[in-house]
């Protein structure tokens, strides 16, 4: 079980970074065509890094093992 709680925590890390590297590149790719800073490539590439970054601070956070009680 312990194996697949690792695969589980790898893979929400992975797509986190994903989101973050992906919001980035909107980001740039928005300014580098002439949108403003409320054109809608740089709100949702704001979004989906802070959504990355979010979920990389909750995983990070929630590292610590639970006690399988029920």
């Amino acid at each position: 079980m312990a194996r697949v709680q690792d695969a589980y925590r790898q893979s929400i890390r992975a797509f986190s970074v994903l989101l973050v590297l992906v919001g980035i590149a909107m980001v740039v790719s928005a300014l580098a065509r002439g949108g403003g800073p409320l054109s809608v490539g740089v709100v949702l590439g704001l979004a989906l890094a802070l959504l990355g970054c979010g979920r990389l601070f909750l995983a990070r956070q929630g590292a610590a093992p639970r006690s399988g009680g029920a």
